[in-house]
């Protein structure tokens, strides 16, 4: 498609001709140029397409949102918990660069174009076509309005075409938020009920593709029904120019429009795994062997022919592409930059594999917590991480773990001093987290120098006699690839990104606007997550199933045994139940598996875990302590690797990223309407809480 409609655009560009003022000029296209023929059409669904709100390489919400302008290849760096970056893009996703509105309607006018004027040339095309292209056209207008939804809640829905000359009043109200979500619903159906079980142009949704975007959708708005009733207040509101209640669900409709939609979610996403179209990849994978689990995950973002991918957003070097290679890889391969995507110790802390203290938390000391006892000591970085699930390998690029046939040689600092050692800070507490190892007494000392740190990437140099062979050795303190604090280019947590890529990709094919691996904007795994957080959600609300025969317990049981079994996780053993005990497995694997997808920041929205009453589940699982936050603030870590001189050995350090600091409110859930709207309109509302 994108091939279509670039080689479009450019004979649009290369057109000239004498304009007849009696004729329509040739650059000028008509409805019978594009609606008349199927090589028109395929323009038309091309240029839809190339305005799609997807969320790929491209999206950062502060950095472009939607405009296409982004360059800075971050992912999951929006508070999300799953990385931080160098840049102003590590914020919270309170807001985005670009609003999603008058892109969104301009999108919608052209999906209502042509679900209004494509009839007119009904009989140029065989049934089966026609349909699809009209499906086109809901699909469009279903995930338009949805991220609408998710953005702002109730919406001005329209339905139609609005005929320009405009005459009259043409603006149009916001709908209530449950009117919203029932109008999305209805054009996922209608969008199901007409597209084919495969598309005809690639890159554009199936059946099956509106079936996995509508469970998605679905999940969102049962959620928002549900858990905006565990937000102080409520949180819900009128506008104050309609009396709408364009926020939120009113009480006594809530439990019901939940569950609906939960019921709208998992039916979908059965549909999916009953359609026996879609499998998770596995085509490296083998029982038993993490190597070979790790491989399987690592291939399968780049795998055009993977059984898993429902619908994929397809980038071609120099036709369309981006640079997500250019702006994350390791110190080592920036160009022209690196490091714009650092996996936190948080996420970490989701994955199987690693010694724990009581509390659940990564053990790097023999003390009770990381922060008392004396650190635990490793031959090399790499054996702190030797049962680490594969599937996290895959995500991140760990300390000592090769990347294109390299090492990639992570390290804070070296320590001088006797052993055993005791944790570096005083003090790890969320109260001094902008707490610098410089600013410790072992770095500081004149006297007992006994840490040599990489404050920038000239870094302090290190004499020192290996334990080993006797012989004297001159390095420096961080290594390779850092963390460098006074440079923005190396891991500000010690750990790189790895998932999406190309680790065949030579150094001077990285660039940026040069990377074309694809985006995955819908895979089966997905499917049957949603599935299984559906049916435990509909099986708590003592809901029956609403697909005959299906337990729902057992099939959501069996959806996370096999995402597990996969990923080389511990797989559960007993059949989920239908407590919020089980709901919190299925949310921890969703955080797990879709790291870095553009996912997360939707789910702990719609979950209403971000504010500081409700952060204890923000992972999607409960925590005894909020530490790692401050009232509306929050922070990360990240895990430090340093080289012990006396010990010839490796040990890590957990500790706060210093530089980045989140915030989060209760009326951070809903965006607020575009100033602009809201001061030209008679009818558009602005956010009752804002």
């Amino acid at each position: 498609m994108k091939k279509i409609f670039y080689a479009f655009v450019l004979s649009l560009v290369t057109l000239v001709s004498c304009v007849d003022l009696n004729i329509p000029p040739k650059d000028i296209v008509t409805d019978d140029d594009l609606m008349s023929n199927e090589a028109g059409l395929a323009i038309y669904m091309a240029r839809l397409y190339s305005k799609m709100p997807w969320e790929d390489f491209k999206y950062i919400p502060w950095n472009g949102g939607f405009s296409g302008q982004s360059w800075l290849g971050c992912l999951g760096v929006e508070g999300t918990g799953e990385a931080v970056c160098r840049e102003g893009n590590s914020t919270s996703f309170t807001s985005e660069s670009t609003a999603w509105w008058g892109l969104a309607y301009t999108l919608i006018r052209n999906a209502n174009h042509l679900i209004e004027t494509l009839p007119n040339y009904k009989d140029n095309y065989p049934e089966a076509t026609f349909n699809e292209f009209i499906g086109q056209g809901y699909f469009v207008r279903a995930y338009a309005y949805t991220q609408m939804a998710r953005r702002f809640g109730g919406v001005p829905l329209v339905d139609h075409e609005i005929a320009y000359p405009f005459e009259g009043d043409i603006e149009v109200p916001r709908s209530t938020e449950k009117e919203t979500w029932d109008f999305i619903l209805d054009d996922w159906d209608r969008a199901i009920s007409l597209l084919p079980a495969k598309s005809t142009f690639t890159d554009t949704a199936n059946k099956y593709a509106a079936m996995a975007f509508k469970a998605e959708a679905m999940l969102y708005a049962g959620s928002v029904a549900k858990y905006n009733d565990q937000v102080s207040g409520r949180l819900t509101g009128f506008g104050s120019k309609t009396g709408v209640r364009v926020m939120g669900f009113a009480s006594e409709e809530a439990r019901v429009a939940s569950n609906k939609y939960f019921a709208e979610a998992y039916k979908a996403a059965r549909d999916v795994m009953e359609s026996g179209m879609y499998s998770l990849y596995l085509k490296s994978w083998k029982e038993g062997d993490r190597e070979a689990q790790y491989k399987n995950m690592n291939d399968m973002w780049r795998d055009l022919s993977s059984p898993e991918n429902i619908l994929v957003r397809e980038f071609e070097y120099p036709i369309v592409s981006h640079g997500i290679d250019a702006y994350s890889s390791p110190f080592i391969f920036r160009m022209p930059l690196s490091a714009g995507t650092c996996p936190t110790e948080d996420l970490m802390e989701l994955f199987d594999g690693f010694d724990r203290y009581a509390d659940g938390t990564i053990r790097v000391t023999d003390g009770e917590d990381h922060t008392k006892g004396s650190y635990l000591l490793f031959d090399k970085p790499m054996d702190f991480f030797a049962n680490a699930e594969p599937r996290l390998r895959a995500y991140v690029i760990f300390p000592g773990d090769e990347f294109k046939q390299k090492e990639i040689e992570v390290r804070m600092g070296i320590y001088t001093g006797q052993l055993p050692i005791a944790p570096l800070k005083a003090d790890y507490s969320y109260a001094t987290k902008g707490s610098f190892y410089q600013h410790q007494a072992a770095y500081n000392s004149a006297t007992n120098k006994t840490l040599y740190l990489s404050p920038n990437v000239n870094t302090e140099e290190v004499t020192y006699v290996d334990v080993n062979t006797g012989k004297e050795v001159k390095t420096f303190a961080g290594g390779e690839n850092g963390p460098f604090f006074s440079n923005a280019e190396a891991t500000m947590t010690g750990l790189y990104l790895r998932k999406y890529l190309d680790p065949d990709r030579m150094l001077e094919d990285i660039g940026e606007g040069k990377s074309d691996q694809p985006f995955i904007l819908m895979r089966y795994a997905e499917v049957l997550l949603a599935a299984a957080e559906a049916g435990v959600e509909l099986s708590i609300a003592g809901q029956p199933s609403p697909v005959a025969g299906d337990d729902m317990l057992q099939v959501a049981t069996e959806a996370i045994r096999e995402i597990q079994r996969r990923a080389g996780a511990t797989v559960i053993t007993d059949k989920l139940t239908a407590t919020e005990a089980s709901r919190d497995i299925v949310r921890k694997e969703r955080r797990k598996e879709l790291a870095f997808e553009q996912k997360s920041k939707w789910d702990i929205r719609r979950w209403r875990v971000i504010d500081e009453s409700n952060r204890e589940g923000f992972w999607g699982v409960r925590k005894e302590s909020k530490s790692w936050s401050n009232g509306n603030s929050f922070a990360f870590k990240g895990i430090y690797p340093f080289y012990s001189t006396q010990a010839g050995k490796w040990f890590f350090d957990i500790s706060f990223e210093n530089r980045k600091t989140f915030g989060y409110t209760t009326r951070d859930y809903y965006f607020a309407i575009p100033g602009g709207e809201v001061n030209k309109s008679k009818y558009i509302d602005q956010q009752p809480n804002r």
